[in-house]
């Protein structure tokens, strides 16, 4: 079987299994242990095994073309716990409700994400004020993550990227990633001094025919 010219842009499974390390912030001089923090590395490789794993499914649409959020996601699950020592949950309870994907470290998150096909405006908007229901004071680092399987792809991104910096928490794009992820700074729900950076990203996955 010959292997595709492009194939090395797939996503493949390490070797040896990395172990998260937390960053831990500049502890005052009061008597606390600090808090375990991602850092900024880590939280751009996560997203990167994420995108990695929908060009998997791009590569083979018809293992995906029916598969609905909570089967995609145990794919996100899989590929973040071959890397990360089972440290990816799903469906877990946190703060108000369930996420989709929960990174812990030493009983604290460092990394939560929401995943949610596309079906408009309105839904997206709230799945965005689901995920900060989910955030507590002390997350800083979170993604939304939406697949689209409607037509003109190029459209629902204009909406994302306008939906996404319409919102009340959205205080300011950070930087376009790529054409279809942006990196944004949002304020606690709770907090407007509080802030924290959300990563959308948005993919047109396979459907079936």
């Amino acid at each position: 079987m010959k292997p595709r010219d492009n194939a090395g842009s797939t996503y493949a499974s390490p070797q040896v299994r990395k172990k998260l390390p937390p960053v831990q912030p500049p502890a005052s001089s009061a008597p606390y242990k600090p808090e375990p923090a991602l850092a900024d590395e880590q939280y751009e490789n996560i997203l990167q095994i994420m995108s990695n794993m929908v060009r998997v499914m791009e590569y083979s649409p018809s293992a995906f073309a029916h598969a609905d959020e909570e089967a995609i996601r145990t794919h996100f699950l899989m590929q973040l716990n071959g890397q990360y020592q089972g440290q990816a949950t799903g469906e877990t309870f946190n703060y108000e409700g369930k996420t989709d994907i929960l990174i812990k470290d030493q009983g604290r998150n460092i990394f939560i994400a929401e995943c949610k096909f596309w079906r408009g405006e309105k839904n997206y908007s709230e799945t965005i004020d689901q995920l900060l229901g989910y955030l507590s004071w002390r997350d800083t680092k979170a993604a939304v993550v939406v697949f689209n399987r409607n037509k003109d792809f190029s459209a629902v991104l204009a909406k994302i990227k306008e939906t996404t910096e319409d919102h009340p928490n959205c205080k300011k794009l950070i930087r376009q990633k790529t054409e279809t992820s942006w990196q944004y700074r949002f304020t606690h729900r709770d907090d407007p001094n509080r802030e924290m950076v959300i990563t959308v990203m948005a993919f047109d996955v396979p459907h079936a025919h």
